[in-house]
C-alpha cells in the first residue's frame, strides 16, 4: 500500500501537525489501513477518540509514522479490532470515553467504565451515568475446568487489577485481566489545561515512568509549537531517562527472583535500586525526578559537584551487579522456575507491536531511541539487546543487558554534556504534535492538540502496556497457576498507564 492510496478521495493532510503527517481519510482508506495492520505490513502504534473523530497512529517502516483521522458523524467507525486484535481494548476505551462505537467489533464490553461514573461517555455525549453490573468474563469449556478469581485487591502494595483464571487442575487454560480500577479521568483533566498543568499531569500517568512520560509530552508540545530545545536540556533529559531505566530494571530483576522464592536477589537488587533513587534525588531534587522535564527544556540543572556522584553510582553498579548475575545464572532452583516459563511467541510479539523488554526478549527488534531517533540518542552509541526465547529468563537477561547499556549511556552523557541554556520560552498558539519516546517498558506515544490560546484541546497518552497485557494472558496459558506471579512480574505491565 502507498500513502497515495490513503490520500484518496478524502486524504488531505491536516495543517500544523508535526513532526509526522496526519491524514484526513474516508472509511475506505481506514479499512485499507486496517488491512495493512492485519497483514503485518504496518504496526499499530495508537488508536484513540476525539469529538466525532477517531485517530489511528501506525508505523509504516523505520522512522516513518502516520496518523489517520476518520470523521464519524453518525457515531460509529469500522472496527480495527475485528481484523487486528491489538486494537480491541483501545476500541472499547474509545466507546467508554466518547461513545463512538466500533462497527463489527468482536468485543463490545466496557473497559474503563465499570458502571460507577456519574457520566457515561464523559469526553463525548456526556450521558447520565450507568449502574454497576456483573462483568461477563470470557469462558472456557472442557472437563474439569474451574475458575479462580484473583484481585482486584492484592496482598502486596500494588495497583488493583482483577485476574480471572480458567484452569484444569493446576494448568491455566485461559487468563483474562480486567483493569480500570485506577481510572483517573486524566484525559478529561487535560482538556483546557495550560502547558504547565498538562505537563504535571503527564508525569503522573504511571509513577515509575515519570521522566519518560514527561519527555514524551514535552516533545509533543514542542513539535506542536515548533520550539527548539537547547542541547543541554536534551542531554539531561536522556540522563534522567537512563537513571529511571536503571532503577526500574534493577528493581524488576530482584522482584522476579522474589516471586521465585529466592529472596537474596531482591535484597541486593533493592540496595542498588535505592542507590539510583537517592542519586536521582541528590542530582535532580526528586527520587522519581518528577517535574524536572518541562515543555521547552528542563527545570533542574546538573551541578558540577554531582558529576562524581553519578560516576560513583555507575562504578558501584558495575562492581556489584556481575556477582548478582552470576548468582542468578548459577542457582539451579531459580533457573528451574524461569527457563521455559511464560513463553511469548515471537509472532505474537510482532503482531502486537510489543515494545521494551517484552518484545525484545521475543525477537522484536524495536527501540524508539534508535528507530525513531530523537536527541541526544541520535548522537550517542548504544546497542539494542535482542533475544528470541521469550520466556521469563529471557526477560530477566534483557533487563541485565539493558542495565549495561544504560550505564554506558550515562558515561557518554557525562563525558559529552554540552554547556548552554536549560530552557526556551514556548509561545502559546494552536498546533498539533506527536511524540514517540522509549520508556523502560517500551515506547510511549503522546498526541497533543493545542487551541489558539495554547491550552490543551485534546491529549492522548498511550502506555506500552496496552499492547503487553494481552500478551501476558497468552504467555501464561499452559503454565501452572503458581507461576503466574513470576510471569506477571517478568512483564511488569502498568495498571495505571492503561487506566487513564
Amino acid at each position: 500500500m502507498t500513502m497515495a492510496t490513503l490520500a484518496t478521495p478524502a486524504g488531505e493532510q491536516a495543517s500544523g501537525h508535526r513532526p509526522w503527517p496526519r491524514l484526513l481519510v474516508d472509511a475506505h482508506a481506514w479499512e485499507t489501513a486496517t488491512e495493512a495492520l492485519a497483514e503485518g505490513r504496518w504496526t499499530l502504534s495508537g488508536l484513540w477518540g476525539d469529538e466525532k473523530t477517531v485517530h489511528m497512529a501506525a508505523q509504516l517502516e523505520q522512522s516513518d509514522l502516520r496518523v489517520l483521522s476518520l470523521h464519524c458523524p453518525e457515531g460509529h467507525f469500522p472496527s480495527v479490532g475485528l481484523w487486528h486484535p491489538p486494537a480491541i481494548r483501545l476500541e472499547r476505551t474509545i466507546d467508554d470515553l466518547f461513545g463512538l462505537v466500533p462497527r463489527g467489533a468482536l468485543d463490545g464490553r466496557p473497559w474503563l467504565d465499570h458502571g460507577h461514573w456519574d457520566l457515561r461517555h464523559p469526553l463525548g455525549a456526556r450521558q447520565s451515568g450507568g449502574t454497576p453490573n456483573s462483568y461477563p468474563f470470557l469462558s472456557a469449556e472442557g472437563e474439569g475446568i474451574h475458575q479462580i478469581a484473583v484481585g482486584p485487591v492484592h496482598a502486596g502494595i500494588i495497583e488493583p487489577g482483577h485476574f480471572r483464571f480458567h484452569a484444569n487442575g493446576e494448568t491455566v487454560v485461559r487468563l483474562e485481566a480486567r483493569l480500570g480500577y485506577t481510572h483517573k479521568g486524566i484525559e478529561t483533566l487535560m482538556r483546557g489545561a495550560d502547558l504547565g498543568r498538562a505537563a504535571t499531569l503527564a508525569g503522573r500517568v504511571s509513577g515509575d515512568s515519570a521522566v519518560a512520560y514527561a519527555i514524551a509530552f514535552a516533545r509533543a508540545a514542542e513539535a506542536a509549537l515548533g520550539a527548539k530545545v537547547p542541547a543541554r536540556a536534551h542531554w539531561l533529559r536522556a540522563l534522567m531517562a537512563e537513571l529511571e531505566r536503571l532503577a526500574n530494571h534493577l528493581g524488576d530483576i530482584g522482584a522476579i527472583c522474589n516471586d521465585a522464592s529466592f529472596s537474596l536477589m531482591p535484597a541486593h537488587c533493592g540496595i542498588l535500586r535505592e542507590l539510583v533513587l537517592r542519586t536521582s534525588r541528590v542530582c535532580f531534587g526528586h527520587r522519581l525526578m518528577r517535574d524536572c522535564v518541562v515543555p521547552g527544556g528542563i527545570a533542574y540543572d546538573l551541578d558540577m559537584p554531582n558529576f562524581p556522584v553519578l560516576r560513583t553510582l555507575v562504578h558501584e553498579i558495575r562492581k556489584r551487579l556481575p556477582e548478582l548475575v552470576t548468582l542468578y545464572d548459577n542457582t539451579a532452583s531459580l533457573q528451574d522456575r524461569t527457563v521455559a516459563t511464560g513463553i511469548l511467541k515471537p509472532e505474537l510479539a510482532l503482531k502486537f507491536g510489543a515494545g521494551g523488554y517484552v518484545g525484545r526478549a521475543s525477537g522484536r527488534d524495536f527501540d524508539a531511541r534508535r528507530d525513531f531517533p530523537y536527541p541526544p540518542y541520535d548522537r550517542l552509541s548504544f546497542n539494542v539487546p535482542l533475544l528470541h526465547e521469550g520466556d521469563v529468563n529471557a526477560r530477566v537477561w534483557l533487563r541485565i543487558h539493558e542495565v549495561d547499556q544504560s550505564l554506558a549511556l550515562i558515561d557518554q552523557i557525562l563525558d559529552g554534556l554540552p554547556h548552554g541554556p536549560l530552557c526556551v520560552p514556548v509561545e502559546p498558539q494552536a498546533g498539533e504534535g506527536l511524540a514517540l519516546v522509549e520508556g523502560f517498558r517500551g515506547d510511549i506515544l503522546v498526541w497533543l492538540r493545542l487551541d489558539h490560546t495554547g491550552r490543551v484541546a485534546r491529549c492522548h497518552l498511550r502506555d506500552p502496556s496496552w499492547f503487553q497485557w494481552p500478551l501476558l494472558e497468552a504467555a501464561i496459558e499452559g503454565n501452572i497457576v503458581a507461576d503466574f506471579p513470576l510471569c506477571n512480574k517478568s512483564f511488569n505491565c502498568s495498571y495505571s498507564g492503561c487506566d487513564l
